[in-house]
C-alpha cells in the first residue's frame, strides 16, 4: 500500500481518483488547491503525488518549483491537465515531474503511470545514498554517459566544452543542445532516426530543437 496525494480543484476528479486508488489498496489524501497541498506535504511523506496544473490559487507547475527549491520534491509527481501545452509539459518534466497525464484520464493510463511512479519511488529508496546531484530522468539525461563517451572518442573536433559553473537550468540547456547536435550529425540530419534514437516524437523534437537554437543546416555537415 502506498500513500498518495491527489491535488485537483475539481471535486469530481478528486473523488474519482480517490475511489480508483483506494480500490487498488492505496491510502489517499485529497487537496483542492496549492495551499492545502502545501499543508499536506509538510505533514506527510508521500510515495506519489498526482498534481493538477491549472488551479485557482497557485498553478501546479509553480507548486512543483516550490517543492524543488525547498528540497521537498522527494517523491514522484505526475502532472495532470486538460489544457496544458507541450511547452508546459516539458517545463514540468524539467523541474522534476515524472510524467504528464492529459484529461480526461483513462483508467489504463492512470494505473500505468501510478505503477511506474511507485516503482521509481521504491527504487530510489532502495538505492544507496550518493553525493552528487542527479538530474531529472528523461530520454536526454538517461543517455548522458554514452553520449559523453562517444564525444570523447570522436577526438578533438567533437562538440565539447560544457561550462559546469552555471545554474543547473542553463547547464542542462547547454548539454541538451550538444546532445541533439551530436545525434543529428551522426544520423546525417535525419529527424526520423534522431526521434527514434532519443525517444521523442517528431513534433516534440522539432519544438525542442527550435527552443535550443539548434542549427539544422549545420547538423547535416557534421561538427566543425
Amino acid at each position: 500500500m502506498a500513500n498518495i496525494l491527489v491535488v485537483d480543484d475539481e471535486r469530481g476528479i478528486r473523488d474519482l481518483l480517490s475511489e480508483i486508488l483506494n480500490d487498488e489498496g492505496h491510502s489517499v489524501d485529497l487537496a483542492e488547491n496549492a495551499a492545502q497541498a502545501r499543508t499536506a506535504r509538510a505533514g506527510n511523506g508521500y510515495d506519489l503525488v498526482l498534481l493538477d496544473i491549472w488551479m485557482p490559487d497557485t498553478d501546479g507547475v509553480s507548486l512543483l518549483k516550490e517543492w524543488a527549491a525547498a528540497g521537498t520534491l522527494t517523491m514522484p509527481v505526475i502532472m495532470m491537465s486538460g489544457h496544458a501545452t507541450i511547452d508546459t509539459a516539458v517545463e514540468a518534466t524539467r523541474i522534476g515531474a515524472l510524467a504528464f497525464l492529459e484529461k480526461p484520464i483513462t483508467l489504463q493510463k492512470l494505473l500505468k503511470a501510478v505503477e511506474q511512479g511507485l516503482a521509481r519511488n521504491a527504487a530510489r529508496q532502495a538505492a544507496p545514498p550518493i553525493s552528487v546531484i542527479q538530474p531529472p530522468s528523461d530520454p536526454v539525461f538517461s543517455q548522458l554517459p554514452a553520449v559523453l563517451s562517444a564525444m570523447a572518442d570522436a577526438g578533438p573536433h567533437a562538440h565539447q566544452g560544457f561550462d559546469l559553473d552555471r545554474p543547473l537550468r542553463e547547464a542542462r540547456d547547454g548539454f541538451e543542445k550538444a546532445y541533439f547536435e551530436f545525434h543529428l550529425a551522426r544520423e546525417g540530419g535525419s529527424m526520423t532516426r534522431v526521434a527514434e534514437k532519443t525517444g521523442l516524437e517528431r513534433t516534440h523534437l522539432y519544438r525542442k530543437l527550435r527552443q535550443l537554437g539548434v542549427d539544422l543546416g549545420r547538423s547535416k555537415r557534421g561538427f566543425q
